[in-house]
């Protein structure tokens, strides 16, 4: 049995959506990698002293370099190491991306059960990300 064609052309919008953040999100964590190695702006750990705080627990790393914690690390997207964490942040964004496409395309066609599922979805990620929800530890 296949799929009715509604069905399908979602499926294929996602895809599109997908395939494209996937690339230019990889495209912007190449360049920002590139200009971390290249010393173009300062970094809060120096490069040459990476392989001294590899072996540590991130405890341990963070009071040894003073590395941002939680969202503070926007704060600092002037800094190499930081545009690095700042490119992976855009690649974690891919997938609420095109759920937030999807959700619009869905809301279009009245499709309220399958919207209001892509929404929650969205709110869960979005509570995920948030941290708030984040044991004390």
């Amino acid at each position: 049995m296949e799929l009715e064609r509604p069905d399908r052309a979602l499926r294929e919008l996602y895809a599109r959506w997908l395939d494209r953040t996937t690339k230019a999100g990889f495209a912007i964590a190449v360049l920002a990698f590139l200009i971390y190695v290249s010393g173009a702006v300062p970094t809060l750990v120096p490069l040459a002293d990476l392989p001294r705080y590899w072996g540590m627990p991130v405890s341990r790393f963070i009071a040894a370099t003073g590395s941002p914690q939680g969202w503070t690390w926007l704060r600092l997207l002037g800094y190499g190491d930081a545009l690095n964490l700042g490119a992976v942040a855009l690649l974690a964004l891919v997938t609420p991306t095109c759920y937030a496409r999807l959700l619009l395309a869905l809301a279009a066609e009245r499709d309220w059960l399958q919207a209001a599922l892509a929404a929650a979805q969205l709110v869960v990620l979005a509570a995920a990300a948030s941290g708030l929800l984040a044991g004390a530890g």
